[in-house]
């Protein structure tokens, strides 16, 4: 049996596992990909389960992200985990039980993936569905082959939610994907509605996010053949992903690292051209002090304020690290 052939007999054979008493949620760090990848999960799910919830981890304040979300009618709303006893499954897209302090302790029936394999641990429920391929540009592609295997043809909407993920995580092809994202991505283009995905590309900045770009600006330093850019105290982790993806436009940058503080956590969002692997980047300068990782041409890195050691500041400590740290061996991916 082929490899490809493998995951959709897995998930025929978890769908017919799903119960029509059962409510499920599913959990994300909105993005466009995430949030197309949810949408699809539920269109599979339709009528095989009783209820189906999209809830997001983070907060959404990117344009572009705030006009998918309204055009294409995403029914995405805030976690709550006081509301965990209200749901008989969790499942997870676009992200890892490891990615996020967030998904700690919590266990999860389906997990689907295109970045990195990581330690799931526990966190895959016995009998639970995991498909994670990091050779994928966008798990959005990942959910369309599902589709397109179990012939559910998509509406308007969800096409376009799906075609924007691919869009998106694959910088339209200009940073990451393969042959199969450009497949799925031609297959969408055909039932998207082009008009609210123009709506929707147009909405990329805020015109109160102009001074931030200028502080960009006079803060970008060279740093091993990349650069850092540090913005210290911002209001969203949004603001750091469109100043770093801004930068991945500039000729002759390979890679970028934008850190900034949000709520006494410190962020940095890792861009690159693809010619050294950034996810491994940033898992070897942050991964002993909280969250980091990605794959070849994203990446990002989460740690507390806190362990950033006295007297020093943030900016200054993501430098040294930039500057000092070694990759790390491969992680194995035996078993997955």
């Amino acid at each position: 049996m082929g490899f490809q052939a493998e995951h959709f007999l897995r998930m025929k054979q978890w769908r017919r596992g799903l119960d029509k008493a059962d409510r499920w949620c599913i959990l994300i760090s909105a993005d466009p990909d995430a949030m197309g990848s949810a949408l699809a999960l539920k269109r599979l799910m339709h009528r095989k389960v009783k209820h189906v919830d999209i809830m997001r981890i983070n907060e959404v304040t990117r344009p572009d992200n705030l006009a998918m979300i309204r055009y294409l009618r995403i029914p995405v709303r805030p976690w709550q985990p006081e509301r965990l006893t209200q749901y008989q499954h969790l499942a997870v897209v676009d992200s890892q039980p490891a990615h996020s302090q967030a998904f700690a302790g919590l266990t999860f029936d389906c997990i689907i993936d295109h970045h990195p394999v990581t330690d799931l641990g526990s966190a895959l429920a016995p009998g639970g569905l995991c498909d994670i391929r990091p050779e994928m540009g966008a798990t959005s592609t990942m959910l369309t082959r599902y589709l397109q295997a179990l012939r559910i043809q998509p509406g308007p909407l969800l096409a376009t939610a799906l075609l924007y993920g691919i869009r998106t995580d694959t910088a339209v092809f200009a940073r990451s994907g393969g042959e199969r994202d450009l497949r799925a991505y031609q297959w969408l283009s055909q039932q998207a509605d082009t008009s609210l995905l123009q709506r929707i590309i147009r909405s990329e900045y805020l015109r109160a996010w102009l001074p931030i770009f200028a502080r960009a600006f006079r803060n970008l330093r060279d740093c091993r053949g990349g650069a850092l850019v540090s913005l210290n105290d911002v209001d969203s982790a949004d603001l750091l992903v469109a100043v770093a993806d801004f930068f991945t436009k500039v000729h002759g940058l390979k890679w970028v690292a934008v850190s900034g503080v949000v709520d006494k956590k410190v962020i940095v969002i890792f861009r690159g051209d693809g010619g050294r692997d950034i996810g491994r980047l940033a898992d070897a300068c942050f991964y002993d002090v909280g969250t980091a990782g990605g794959h070849r041409s994203m990446g990002r890195a989460e740690f507390p304020l806190s362990a950033v050691p006295a007297g020093v500041k943030a900016a200054d400590f993501v430098h040294q690290r930039l500057l000092t740290r070694k990759l790390r061996p491969r992680p194995s991916t035996a078993g997955q």
